[in-house]
Protein backbone atom coordinates (compact mmCIF):
# COMPACT_ATOMS: atom_id res chain seq x y z
CA UNK A 1 0.00 0.00 0.00
CA UNK A 2 2.98 2.30 -0.23
CA UNK A 3 2.32 3.35 -4.02
CA UNK A 4 -1.17 4.38 -2.69
CA UNK A 5 -0.19 6.21 0.68
CA UNK A 6 -1.14 10.09 -0.75
CA UNK A 7 -4.61 8.50 -2.01
CA UNK A 8 -5.00 6.89 1.32
CA UNK A 9 -3.99 9.81 3.85
CA UNK A 10 -6.29 12.26 1.61
CA UNK A 11 -9.54 9.52 1.47
CA UNK A 12 -9.31 8.90 6.18
CA UNK A 13 -9.00 12.61 6.09
CA UNK A 14 -12.45 12.88 4.48
CA UNK A 15 -13.61 9.83 5.67
CA UNK A 16 -14.95 11.47 9.38
CA UNK A 17 -16.60 14.08 8.50
CA UNK A 18 -18.40 12.23 5.55
CA UNK A 19 -19.68 9.28 8.48
CA UNK A 20 -20.63 11.82 10.00
CA UNK A 21 -22.90 13.61 7.44
CA UNK A 22 -24.04 10.33 6.44
CA UNK A 23 -24.95 9.55 10.09
CA UNK A 24 -26.81 12.74 10.87
CA UNK A 25 -30.35 11.56 9.93
CA UNK A 26 -29.75 8.03 12.01
CA UNK A 27 -28.50 10.11 14.88
CA UNK A 28 -31.49 12.54 14.43
CA UNK A 29 -34.32 9.37 14.09
CA UNK A 30 -32.56 7.81 17.19
CA UNK A 31 -33.30 11.08 18.91
CA UNK A 32 -36.66 11.63 17.74
CA UNK A 33 -37.37 8.13 18.09
CA UNK A 34 -36.84 8.40 22.29
CA UNK A 35 -38.92 11.49 22.25
CA UNK A 36 -41.75 9.57 20.51
CA UNK A 37 -41.22 6.57 22.60
CA UNK A 38 -41.92 8.48 25.80
CA UNK A 39 -44.49 11.39 25.07
CA UNK A 40 -46.03 10.72 22.04
CA UNK A 41 -49.44 7.52 21.77
CA UNK A 42 -49.35 4.28 19.90
CA UNK A 43 -51.33 5.90 16.98
CA UNK A 44 -49.04 9.10 16.49
CA UNK A 45 -46.73 5.96 15.97
CA UNK A 46 -49.07 4.79 13.18
CA UNK A 47 -49.10 7.65 11.88
CA UNK A 48 -45.23 8.18 11.86
CA UNK A 49 -44.86 4.65 10.30
CA UNK A 50 -47.38 5.29 7.60
CA UNK A 51 -44.88 8.26 6.17
CA UNK A 52 -42.22 5.86 5.55
CA UNK A 53 -43.03 4.89 2.41
CA UNK A 54 -42.66 9.09 1.33
CA UNK A 55 -39.49 9.22 2.89
CA UNK A 56 -37.98 6.22 1.41
CA UNK A 57 -38.94 8.33 -2.30
CA UNK A 58 -37.48 11.32 -1.44
CA UNK A 59 -34.45 9.89 0.25
CA UNK A 60 -33.96 7.76 -3.52
CA UNK A 61 -34.76 11.16 -5.37
CA UNK A 62 -32.15 13.07 -3.36
CA UNK A 63 -29.67 10.53 -3.47
CA UNK A 64 -30.11 10.70 -7.65
CA UNK A 65 -29.51 14.42 -7.82
CA UNK A 66 -26.82 13.93 -5.15
CA UNK A 67 -24.55 10.64 -7.10
CA UNK A 68 -25.14 12.36 -10.28
CA UNK A 69 -24.41 15.73 -9.85
CA UNK A 70 -21.31 15.02 -7.75
CA UNK A 71 -19.99 12.72 -10.24
CA UNK A 72 -20.02 14.98 -12.99
CA UNK A 73 -18.48 18.01 -11.19
CA UNK A 74 -15.83 15.75 -9.83
CA UNK A 75 -14.95 14.85 -13.39
CA UNK A 76 -15.09 18.77 -14.37
CA UNK A 77 -12.76 19.24 -11.42
CA UNK A 78 -10.69 16.78 -12.58
CA UNK A 79 -9.67 18.23 -16.07
CA UNK A 80 -9.55 21.72 -14.73
CA UNK A 81 -12.97 22.97 -16.02
CA UNK A 82 -13.99 25.16 -13.45
CA UNK A 83 -16.58 26.96 -15.76
CA UNK A 84 -18.32 23.09 -16.21
CA UNK A 85 -18.25 22.58 -12.42
CA UNK A 86 -19.94 25.88 -11.91
CA UNK A 87 -22.59 24.81 -14.67
CA UNK A 88 -22.99 21.64 -13.20
CA UNK A 89 -23.54 22.70 -9.76
CA UNK A 90 -26.20 25.57 -10.46
CA UNK A 91 -28.36 23.09 -12.77
CA UNK A 92 -27.81 20.35 -9.86
CA UNK A 93 -29.33 22.89 -7.36
CA UNK A 94 -32.34 24.36 -9.96
CA UNK A 95 -33.28 20.63 -10.84
CA UNK A 96 -32.92 19.89 -7.22
CA UNK A 97 -34.67 23.18 -5.98
CA UNK A 98 -37.71 22.37 -8.68
CA UNK A 99 -38.50 19.03 -7.20
CA UNK A 100 -38.25 20.28 -3.52
CA UNK A 101 -40.87 23.22 -3.93
CA UNK A 102 -43.16 20.72 -5.99
CA UNK A 103 -43.19 17.91 -2.96
CA UNK A 104 -43.43 20.74 -0.87
CA UNK A 105 -46.67 21.75 -2.45
CA UNK A 106 -47.94 17.87 -2.45
CA UNK A 107 -46.80 17.66 1.44
CA UNK A 108 -48.94 21.10 1.95
CA UNK A 109 -51.88 20.41 -0.04
CA UNK A 110 -52.08 16.59 1.74
CA UNK A 111 -51.77 18.15 5.35
CA UNK A 112 -54.68 20.73 4.72
CA UNK A 113 -57.43 18.23 2.97
CA UNK A 114 -56.08 14.46 3.82
CA UNK A 115 -58.75 14.10 6.82
CA UNK A 116 -61.34 15.25 4.43
CA UNK A 117 -60.14 12.53 1.26
CA UNK A 118 -59.77 9.70 4.39
CA UNK A 119 -56.81 7.71 2.77
CA UNK A 120 -56.61 5.55 6.30
CA UNK A 121 -59.17 3.11 8.00
CA UNK A 122 -58.57 5.16 11.76
CA UNK A 123 -59.76 8.88 11.23
CA UNK A 124 -57.61 9.62 13.75
CA UNK A 125 -54.70 8.37 12.55
CA UNK A 126 -55.59 10.07 9.35
CA UNK A 127 -55.83 13.28 10.99
CA UNK A 128 -52.46 12.80 13.14
CA UNK A 129 -51.37 11.76 9.59
CA UNK A 130 -52.26 15.20 8.45
CA UNK A 131 -50.24 17.02 10.67
CA UNK A 132 -46.92 14.76 10.37
CA UNK A 133 -47.43 15.47 6.92
CA UNK A 134 -47.81 19.14 7.19
CA UNK A 135 -44.95 19.47 9.86
CA UNK A 136 -42.80 17.75 7.05
CA UNK A 137 -43.32 20.04 4.29
CA UNK A 138 -41.34 22.76 6.40
CA UNK A 139 -38.34 20.96 5.86
CA UNK A 140 -38.03 19.39 2.30
CA UNK A 141 -36.49 22.69 0.60
CA UNK A 142 -33.51 22.49 3.34
CA UNK A 143 -33.14 18.64 3.75
CA UNK A 144 -33.00 18.32 -0.41
CA UNK A 145 -30.89 21.66 -1.04
CA UNK A 146 -28.41 21.20 1.88
CA UNK A 147 -27.86 17.42 0.88
CA UNK A 148 -26.79 18.70 -2.63
CA UNK A 149 -24.54 21.43 -0.36
CA UNK A 150 -22.76 19.18 1.72
CA UNK A 151 -21.15 17.43 -1.53
CA UNK A 152 -19.97 20.20 -2.99
CA UNK A 153 -18.49 21.28 -0.16
CA UNK A 154 -16.84 18.25 0.31
CA UNK A 155 -15.24 18.28 -3.28
CA UNK A 156 -14.21 22.61 -2.83
CA UNK A 157 -12.32 20.81 0.36
CA UNK A 158 -14.63 22.87 3.00
CA UNK A 159 -15.01 19.97 5.55
CA UNK A 160 -15.25 21.99 8.71
CA UNK A 161 -18.31 23.61 7.38
CA UNK A 162 -20.35 20.91 6.64
CA UNK A 163 -19.12 19.35 9.91
CA UNK A 164 -19.94 22.16 11.55
CA UNK A 165 -23.63 22.41 10.33
CA UNK A 166 -24.06 18.39 10.59
CA UNK A 167 -23.55 19.56 14.40
CA UNK A 168 -25.69 22.61 15.08
CA UNK A 169 -28.38 20.41 13.04
CA UNK A 170 -28.49 17.54 15.79
CA UNK A 171 -28.53 19.91 18.66
CA UNK A 172 -31.14 22.02 17.16
CA UNK A 173 -33.25 18.87 16.89
CA UNK A 174 -32.73 17.78 20.06
CA UNK A 175 -33.74 21.17 21.76
CA UNK A 176 -36.45 21.53 19.66
CA UNK A 177 -38.00 17.99 20.20
CA UNK A 178 -37.67 18.63 23.92
CA UNK A 179 -39.50 22.05 23.37
CA UNK A 180 -42.08 20.71 20.56
CA UNK A 181 -43.02 17.66 22.45
CA UNK A 182 -42.09 17.63 26.40
CA UNK A 183 -42.64 21.26 27.40
CA UNK A 184 -45.47 21.93 24.45
CA UNK A 185 -47.11 18.75 23.88
CA UNK A 186 -47.34 19.14 20.07
CA UNK A 187 -47.23 15.24 19.65
CA UNK A 188 -46.62 14.55 15.97
CA UNK A 189 -46.52 17.78 14.89
CA UNK A 190 -43.43 18.60 16.93
CA UNK A 191 -42.36 14.95 15.87
CA UNK A 192 -41.82 16.42 11.93
CA UNK A 193 -41.11 20.28 12.91
CA UNK A 194 -37.96 20.03 15.01
CA UNK A 195 -35.74 18.27 12.72
CA UNK A 196 -37.72 20.19 9.79
CA UNK A 197 -36.51 23.57 11.38
CA UNK A 198 -33.45 22.42 12.01
CA UNK A 199 -32.75 21.49 8.48
CA UNK A 200 -33.21 25.08 7.92
CA UNK A 201 -30.04 25.61 9.75
CA UNK A 202 -28.00 23.00 8.35
CA UNK A 203 -28.78 24.68 5.12
CA UNK A 204 -28.07 28.29 6.00
CA UNK A 205 -25.00 26.97 7.01
CA UNK A 206 -23.68 26.06 4.21
CA UNK A 207 -24.70 28.51 1.99
CA UNK A 208 -21.44 31.05 2.39
CA UNK A 209 -19.17 29.44 0.18
CA UNK A 210 -21.53 29.56 -3.02
CA UNK A 211 -22.97 32.92 -2.90
CA UNK A 212 -18.72 34.80 -3.01
CA UNK A 213 -17.93 36.30 -6.38
CA UNK A 214 -14.23 34.15 -5.99
CA UNK A 215 -15.88 30.68 -5.18
CA UNK A 216 -14.70 28.06 -7.65
CA UNK A 217 -18.26 26.34 -7.47
CA UNK A 218 -20.66 29.38 -7.26
CA UNK A 219 -24.65 29.45 -8.29
CA UNK A 220 -24.98 31.49 -11.78
CA UNK A 221 -28.33 30.73 -13.83
CA UNK A 222 -26.45 32.13 -16.35
CA UNK A 223 -23.87 29.48 -16.91
CA UNK A 224 -26.08 26.55 -16.91
CA UNK A 225 -26.02 24.10 -19.58
CA UNK A 226 -29.45 22.06 -19.68
CA UNK A 227 -28.28 19.64 -21.78
CA UNK A 228 -26.42 18.20 -18.96
CA UNK A 229 -29.32 17.65 -17.20
CA UNK A 230 -30.30 14.45 -18.65
CA UNK A 231 -26.42 13.04 -17.62
CA UNK A 232 -27.15 13.92 -13.89
CA UNK A 233 -30.35 11.61 -14.19
CA UNK A 234 -28.37 9.03 -16.16
CA UNK A 235 -25.95 8.34 -13.71
CA UNK A 236 -28.28 9.05 -10.75
CA UNK A 237 -30.72 6.63 -11.73
CA UNK A 238 -29.26 3.65 -10.73
CA UNK A 239 -28.84 5.31 -7.25
CA UNK A 240 -31.98 5.86 -6.79
CA UNK A 241 -33.31 2.35 -8.54
CA UNK A 242 -31.22 0.85 -5.22
CA UNK A 243 -33.37 2.99 -2.97
CA UNK A 244 -36.47 1.84 -4.89
CA UNK A 245 -35.39 -2.25 -4.78
CA UNK A 246 -34.87 -1.95 -0.98
CA UNK A 247 -38.29 -0.81 -0.36
CA UNK A 248 -39.73 -3.71 -2.22
CA UNK A 249 -37.40 -6.13 -0.61
CA UNK A 250 -38.37 -4.51 2.85
CA UNK A 251 -41.87 -5.49 1.82
CA UNK A 252 -41.46 -8.90 0.50
CA UNK A 253 -39.48 -10.17 3.29
CA UNK A 254 -41.91 -8.70 6.24
CA UNK A 255 -44.54 -10.72 4.72
CA UNK A 256 -42.11 -13.44 4.84
CA UNK A 257 -41.24 -13.16 8.11
CA UNK A 258 -45.24 -12.95 9.06
CA UNK A 259 -45.30 -16.10 6.76
CA UNK A 260 -42.61 -18.53 8.71
CA UNK A 261 -41.96 -16.27 11.84
CA UNK A 262 -44.89 -14.35 13.01
CA UNK A 263 -45.44 -10.83 14.64
CA UNK A 264 -42.24 -11.59 16.49
CA UNK A 265 -40.27 -12.23 13.85
CA UNK A 266 -40.35 -8.32 13.03
CA UNK A 267 -39.70 -7.33 16.15
CA UNK A 268 -36.86 -8.99 16.28
CA UNK A 269 -35.56 -7.93 12.98
CA UNK A 270 -36.68 -4.30 13.72
CA UNK A 271 -34.82 -3.95 16.86
CA UNK A 272 -31.56 -5.78 15.04
CA UNK A 273 -32.09 -3.23 11.98
CA UNK A 274 -32.24 -0.63 14.51
CA UNK A 275 -29.18 -0.55 16.10
CA UNK A 276 -27.01 -1.80 12.85
CA UNK A 277 -28.48 1.14 10.47
CA UNK A 278 -25.82 2.99 12.62
CA UNK A 279 -23.39 1.05 11.76
CA UNK A 280 -24.15 1.51 8.11
CA UNK A 281 -23.55 4.95 7.88
CA UNK A 282 -19.51 3.95 7.90
CA UNK A 283 -19.64 2.13 4.96
CA UNK A 284 -22.02 4.94 3.25
CA UNK A 285 -19.55 7.14 4.49
CA UNK A 286 -16.56 5.27 2.64
CA UNK A 287 -18.57 5.10 -0.36
CA UNK A 288 -19.31 9.36 -0.38
CA UNK A 289 -15.46 9.79 -0.26
CA UNK A 290 -14.08 6.84 -2.78
CA UNK A 291 -17.21 8.35 -5.28
CA UNK A 292 -15.58 11.85 -4.61
CA UNK A 293 -12.21 10.39 -5.96
CA UNK A 294 -13.49 8.15 -8.61
CA UNK A 295 -15.04 11.21 -10.33
CA UNK A 296 -11.82 13.56 -10.03
CA UNK A 297 -9.62 10.75 -11.38
CA UNK A 298 -12.19 9.76 -13.94
CA UNK A 299 -12.13 13.43 -15.07
CA UNK A 300 -8.21 14.02 -14.76
CA UNK A 301 -7.77 10.25 -16.66
CA UNK A 302 -5.41 9.31 -14.22
CA UNK A 303 -5.44 5.32 -13.74
CA UNK A 304 -3.44 5.08 -10.83
CA UNK A 305 -5.24 7.53 -8.95
CA UNK A 306 -8.48 5.25 -10.01
CA UNK A 307 -7.19 2.32 -8.86
CA UNK A 308 -5.37 3.72 -5.70
CA UNK A 309 -9.22 4.41 -4.51
CA UNK A 310 -9.92 1.01 -5.00
CA UNK A 311 -7.10 -0.26 -3.74
CA UNK A 312 -7.87 1.66 -0.35
CA UNK A 313 -10.72 0.26 -0.66
CA UNK A 314 -10.44 -3.28 -0.65
CA UNK A 315 -7.31 -3.15 1.40
CA UNK A 316 -8.16 -0.71 4.15
CA UNK A 317 -11.65 -0.22 4.19
CA UNK A 318 -12.86 -3.65 4.04
CA UNK A 319 -10.23 -4.56 7.32
CA UNK A 320 -12.11 -1.29 8.93
CA UNK A 321 -15.29 -2.77 8.54
CA UNK A 322 -14.27 -6.26 9.42
CA UNK A 323 -13.28 -4.91 12.96
CA UNK A 324 -16.61 -3.01 13.21
CA UNK A 325 -18.55 -5.78 12.68
CA UNK A 326 -16.35 -8.42 15.12
CA UNK A 327 -17.54 -5.13 17.32
CA UNK A 328 -20.94 -5.74 16.85
CA UNK A 329 -20.81 -9.40 17.05
CA UNK A 330 -19.19 -9.39 20.50
CA UNK A 331 -22.08 -6.86 21.47
CA UNK A 332 -24.15 -9.09 20.11
CA UNK A 333 -26.29 -9.76 24.24
CA UNK A 334 -25.85 -5.86 25.52
CA UNK A 335 -27.32 -4.50 22.54
CA UNK A 336 -30.43 -6.74 22.64
CA UNK A 337 -30.54 -6.20 26.10
CA UNK A 338 -31.51 -2.18 25.13
CA UNK A 339 -34.62 -3.39 23.42
CA UNK A 340 -36.11 -7.16 25.02
CA UNK A 341 -34.67 -8.57 28.79
CA UNK A 342 -36.03 -11.54 29.40
CA UNK A 343 -33.74 -14.53 27.81
CA UNK A 344 -36.79 -16.96 27.84
CA UNK A 345 -38.85 -14.51 25.25
CA UNK A 346 -38.27 -16.21 21.92
CA UNK A 347 -37.80 -13.08 20.19
CA UNK A 348 -34.78 -12.45 22.73
CA UNK A 349 -32.69 -14.97 20.79
CA UNK A 350 -33.54 -14.34 17.54
CA UNK A 351 -32.10 -10.40 18.35
CA UNK A 352 -28.97 -11.75 19.58
CA UNK A 353 -28.99 -14.12 16.28
CA UNK A 354 -29.82 -11.00 14.18
CA UNK A 355 -26.78 -8.90 16.17
CA UNK A 356 -24.30 -12.04 15.82
CA UNK A 357 -24.77 -12.66 11.69
CA UNK A 358 -26.00 -9.46 9.90
CA UNK A 359 -22.88 -7.59 10.76
CA UNK A 360 -21.25 -9.75 8.14
CA UNK A 361 -22.66 -7.89 5.49
CA UNK A 362 -20.80 -4.74 6.43
CA UNK A 363 -17.33 -5.75 4.31
CA UNK A 364 -18.84 -7.17 2.31
CA UNK A 365 -21.43 -4.35 0.89
CA UNK A 366 -17.85 -2.50 0.45
CA UNK A 367 -17.25 -3.91 -2.96
CA UNK A 368 -21.10 -3.89 -4.10
CA UNK A 369 -20.97 -0.19 -3.42
CA UNK A 370 -17.68 1.04 -5.10
CA UNK A 371 -17.65 -1.14 -7.69
CA UNK A 372 -21.05 0.03 -9.04
CA UNK A 373 -20.17 4.10 -8.06
CA UNK A 374 -16.98 3.24 -10.45
CA UNK A 375 -19.39 1.91 -12.94
CA UNK A 376 -21.63 4.96 -12.37
CA UNK A 377 -18.55 7.14 -13.30
CA UNK A 378 -17.28 5.17 -16.34
CA UNK A 379 -20.91 5.04 -17.70
CA UNK A 380 -21.73 1.47 -17.43
CA UNK A 381 -24.92 1.72 -16.26
CA UNK A 382 -26.55 -1.02 -17.13
CA UNK A 383 -24.09 -3.29 -14.78
CA UNK A 384 -25.31 -0.63 -12.38
CA UNK A 385 -28.61 -1.51 -12.93
CA UNK A 386 -28.09 -5.48 -12.85
CA UNK A 387 -26.07 -5.85 -9.81
CA UNK A 388 -28.91 -2.79 -7.79
CA UNK A 389 -31.25 -5.42 -9.10
CA UNK A 390 -29.69 -8.43 -7.69
CA UNK A 391 -28.24 -6.99 -4.86
CA UNK A 392 -30.94 -4.92 -3.54
CA UNK A 393 -34.04 -7.52 -4.53
CA UNK A 394 -33.15 -10.76 -6.07
CA UNK A 395 -30.82 -12.14 -3.89
CA UNK A 396 -31.83 -11.46 -0.45
CA UNK A 397 -35.57 -12.61 -1.46
CA UNK A 398 -34.74 -15.69 -3.28
CA UNK A 399 -32.29 -16.93 -0.50
CA UNK A 400 -35.12 -16.17 2.14
CA UNK A 401 -37.97 -17.57 0.54
CA UNK A 402 -35.84 -20.89 0.31
CA UNK A 403 -34.42 -21.17 3.64
CA UNK A 404 -36.63 -19.55 5.91
CA UNK A 405 -38.87 -22.65 5.88
CA UNK A 406 -36.51 -24.49 7.47
CA UNK A 407 -34.53 -21.82 9.64
CA UNK A 408 -37.37 -19.19 10.28
CA UNK A 409 -35.78 -15.73 11.27
CA UNK A 410 -31.85 -17.27 11.08
CA UNK A 411 -32.78 -17.99 7.37
CA UNK A 412 -33.23 -14.27 6.98
CA UNK A 413 -29.88 -13.13 8.42
CA UNK A 414 -27.80 -15.90 6.58
CA UNK A 415 -29.88 -14.83 3.43
CA UNK A 416 -28.47 -11.62 3.80
CA UNK A 417 -24.59 -12.75 3.95
CA UNK A 418 -25.21 -14.54 0.75
CA UNK A 419 -26.28 -11.35 -0.77
CA UNK A 420 -23.53 -9.85 -0.07
CA UNK A 421 -21.63 -12.37 -1.89
CA UNK A 422 -23.22 -12.05 -5.10
CA UNK A 423 -21.47 -8.47 -5.60
CA UNK A 424 -18.09 -9.68 -5.60
CA UNK A 425 -18.74 -13.31 -7.93
CA UNK A 426 -20.59 -10.44 -10.34
CA UNK A 427 -17.57 -8.21 -10.47
CA UNK A 428 -15.01 -11.15 -10.87
CA UNK A 429 -16.95 -12.98 -13.21
CA UNK A 430 -17.51 -9.47 -15.30
CA UNK A 431 -13.42 -8.54 -15.04
CA UNK A 432 -12.64 -12.81 -16.76
CA UNK A 433 -14.80 -12.09 -19.43
CA UNK A 434 -13.86 -8.24 -20.44
CA UNK A 435 -9.96 -9.12 -19.79
CA UNK A 436 -10.18 -12.35 -21.27
CA UNK A 437 -8.53 -14.20 -18.55
CA UNK A 438 -8.30 -14.39 -14.61
CA UNK A 439 -7.23 -10.56 -13.33
CA UNK A 440 -4.12 -10.44 -11.62
CA UNK A 441 -4.01 -6.75 -10.99
CA UNK A 442 -6.04 -3.81 -9.52
CA UNK A 443 -7.04 -2.14 -12.98
CA UNK A 444 -7.80 -5.49 -14.34
CA UNK A 445 -10.56 -6.35 -11.78
CA UNK A 446 -12.03 -2.89 -12.29
CA UNK A 447 -12.02 -3.76 -16.45
CA UNK A 448 -10.52 -0.01 -16.69
CA UNK A 449 -10.41 0.27 -20.11
CA UNK A 450 -7.00 -0.18 -22.02
CA UNK A 451 -7.44 3.61 -23.43
CA UNK A 452 -8.08 4.81 -19.87
CA UNK A 453 -5.31 7.38 -18.90
CA UNK A 454 -1.77 6.23 -19.14
CA UNK A 455 -0.93 2.74 -18.67
CA UNK A 456 1.63 1.44 -16.18
CA UNK A 457 4.88 1.26 -18.75
CA UNK A 458 3.60 5.00 -20.68
CA UNK A 459 4.58 6.46 -16.85
CA UNK A 460 6.85 6.88 -14.12
CA UNK A 461 5.53 7.60 -10.26
CA UNK A 462 7.92 9.32 -7.87
CA UNK A 463 6.76 9.72 -4.25
CA UNK A 464 9.58 12.47 -2.61
CA UNK A 465 9.41 12.73 1.57
CA UNK A 466 13.03 15.44 1.52
CA UNK A 467 15.04 17.70 -0.28
CA UNK A 468 17.90 14.86 -1.51
CA UNK A 469 15.50 12.74 -2.85
CA UNK A 470 14.88 15.69 -5.22
CA UNK A 471 18.50 15.50 -6.73
CA UNK A 472 17.97 11.89 -8.21
CA UNK A 473 14.07 13.19 -9.99
CA UNK A 474 16.39 14.92 -12.61
CA UNK A 475 18.10 11.66 -13.96
CA UNK A 476 15.01 9.65 -13.79
CA UNK A 477 12.70 11.87 -15.89
CA UNK A 478 15.96 12.19 -18.41
CA UNK A 479 15.67 8.14 -18.78
CA UNK A 480 11.91 8.35 -19.26
CA UNK A 481 11.96 10.64 -21.75
CA UNK A 482 14.46 8.94 -23.53
CA UNK A 483 12.87 5.41 -23.68
CA UNK A 484 9.37 7.55 -24.41
CA UNK A 485 11.84 9.59 -27.67
CA UNK A 486 10.71 12.89 -26.23
CA UNK A 487 13.58 15.17 -27.54
CA UNK A 488 16.57 16.26 -25.52
CA UNK A 489 15.52 19.94 -25.28
CA UNK A 490 11.72 19.16 -24.08
CA UNK A 491 13.79 16.48 -21.66
CA UNK A 492 15.89 19.12 -20.49
CA UNK A 493 13.63 21.96 -19.71
CA UNK A 494 10.89 19.00 -17.59
CA UNK A 495 13.80 18.02 -15.77
CA UNK A 496 14.63 21.78 -14.31
CA UNK A 497 11.17 22.50 -14.01
CA UNK A 498 10.50 19.34 -11.85
CA UNK A 499 12.95 19.97 -9.86
CA UNK A 500 12.21 23.67 -9.39
CA UNK A 501 8.37 22.83 -8.54
CA UNK A 502 9.07 19.69 -5.98
CA UNK A 503 12.00 21.41 -4.79
CA UNK A 504 9.94 24.76 -4.12
CA UNK A 505 6.81 21.91 -1.79
CA UNK A 506 9.78 20.85 0.03
CA UNK A 507 11.53 23.74 0.85
CA UNK A 508 8.27 25.93 1.12
CA UNK A 509 5.24 23.55 2.35
CA UNK A 510 6.68 21.15 4.59
CA UNK A 511 7.79 23.99 6.57
CA UNK A 512 4.52 25.83 7.30
CA UNK A 513 3.18 23.08 9.73
CA UNK A 514 4.90 19.96 11.87
CA UNK A 515 2.40 17.44 9.60
CA UNK A 516 4.30 15.13 7.72
CA UNK A 517 3.77 15.44 3.98
CA UNK A 518 4.95 13.75 0.95
CA UNK A 519 4.96 14.95 -2.80
CA UNK A 520 4.46 12.68 -5.15
CA UNK A 521 5.18 13.15 -9.18
CA UNK A 522 3.25 11.34 -12.29
CA UNK A 523 5.51 12.06 -15.69
CA UNK A 524 3.68 10.49 -18.50
CA UNK A 525 3.86 10.56 -22.65
CA UNK A 526 0.58 10.49 -23.76
CA UNK A 527 -0.22 12.31 -27.45
CA UNK A 528 3.04 13.21 -28.01
CA UNK A 529 2.39 15.43 -25.57
CA UNK A 530 4.50 15.37 -22.00
CA UNK A 531 2.70 15.82 -18.98
CA UNK A 532 4.03 16.30 -15.37
CA UNK A 533 1.75 15.92 -12.26
CA UNK A 534 3.14 17.00 -8.66
CA UNK A 535 0.75 16.28 -6.22
CA UNK A 536 0.91 17.36 -1.96
CA UNK A 537 -0.97 17.65 0.96
CA UNK A 538 0.79 20.65 2.28
CA UNK A 539 -0.85 24.01 2.88
CA UNK A 540 -2.71 25.34 -0.51
CA UNK A 541 -0.38 27.08 -2.77
CA UNK A 542 -1.50 28.53 -5.85
CA UNK A 543 0.79 28.90 -8.77
CA UNK A 544 -1.63 30.69 -11.08
CA UNK A 545 -2.55 33.29 -8.72
CA UNK A 546 1.36 34.21 -7.94
CA UNK A 547 1.83 34.29 -11.13
CA UNK A 548 -0.58 36.87 -11.68
CA UNK A 549 0.74 38.82 -8.41
CA UNK A 550 5.14 39.11 -9.33
CA UNK A 551 5.49 42.07 -10.43
CA UNK A 552 7.49 41.91 -13.70
CA UNK A 553 9.93 44.47 -13.19
CA UNK A 554 11.27 42.76 -9.77
CA UNK A 555 13.15 39.91 -11.47
CA UNK A 556 14.97 38.88 -8.26
CA UNK A 557 11.98 37.07 -7.09
CA UNK A 558 9.80 34.28 -7.79
CA UNK A 559 12.83 33.22 -10.07
CA UNK A 560 11.50 29.16 -10.33
CA UNK A 561 7.90 30.14 -11.09
CA UNK A 562 8.95 32.69 -13.76
CA UNK A 563 10.93 29.89 -15.09
CA UNK A 564 8.25 27.39 -15.09
CA UNK A 565 6.32 29.83 -16.51
CA UNK A 566 8.49 30.54 -19.30
CA UNK A 567 9.50 27.14 -20.76
CA UNK A 568 6.36 25.18 -19.79
CA UNK A 569 3.34 24.85 -22.69
CA UNK A 570 0.79 25.53 -19.80
CA UNK A 571 0.65 25.25 -16.09
CA UNK A 572 -2.93 24.26 -14.54
CA UNK A 573 -3.17 24.21 -10.28
CA UNK A 574 -6.35 23.05 -8.71
CA UNK A 575 -6.68 22.41 -4.81
CA UNK A 576 -8.84 18.90 -4.84
CA UNK A 577 -10.21 17.42 -1.63
CA UNK A 578 -7.38 19.57 -0.13
CA UNK A 579 -4.07 18.51 -2.24
CA UNK A 580 -2.73 21.16 -4.25
CA UNK A 581 -2.49 19.18 -7.89
CA UNK A 582 0.18 21.04 -10.26
CA UNK A 583 -0.21 19.62 -13.77
CA UNK A 584 2.36 21.41 -15.95
CA UNK A 585 2.70 20.17 -20.11
CA UNK A 586 5.04 20.16 -22.84
CA UNK A 587 3.49 20.02 -26.51
CA UNK A 588 5.39 18.92 -29.41
CA UNK A 589 6.18 16.23 -31.32
CA UNK A 590 8.30 13.12 -30.34
CA UNK A 591 12.03 12.68 -32.34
Amino acid sequence: MKEAKLTEKIMFRLLPAQILLSAVGVVNGIVSSLFAGNYVGVKAMAAVGLYSPVNLFLIALNNMFVSGATILCGECIGRNDKDGAKSIFSLDITIAGVFAIVATIGHLIYGSLGAFIGTVDDPEVGRMLCRYVFGQAVGIIPLVLGNQLSSFLSLDNRIKRTVTASLVYIGVNFVLNYIFIALMGMEVLGLALAPSIGLWVFFFIQIPPFIKKDAVIRYSMKEINWHEAAKILKIGIPGAANSGYNAIRGIIVNSLILTYVGGVGISAFTAANSIMSFFWQVPSGMLMVSRMMISVSVGEEDRKSLTDTMRVALFRFIPLAFAMSLFVIIMAVPFTRLYFRDPSDPVYMMTVRGFQILPVCLPLSIICTHFSCYWQSSDRHLLVHILSALDGLVGVVACSALLMPAMKLNGLYVANVLNGLIAPVFVLIYACIYNKHFPGKIDELMSVPPAFGVPVYGRIDITVHDMESVIGISGTLQEFCEKSHIDKRRAFYASLCLEEMVGNVIEHGFTKDKKKHSVHVCVACKRETLIMSVKDDCVPFNIEQRLKMIDKNDVAKNIGIRLVSGIASSIHYQNILGMNVLTIRFDGKAS
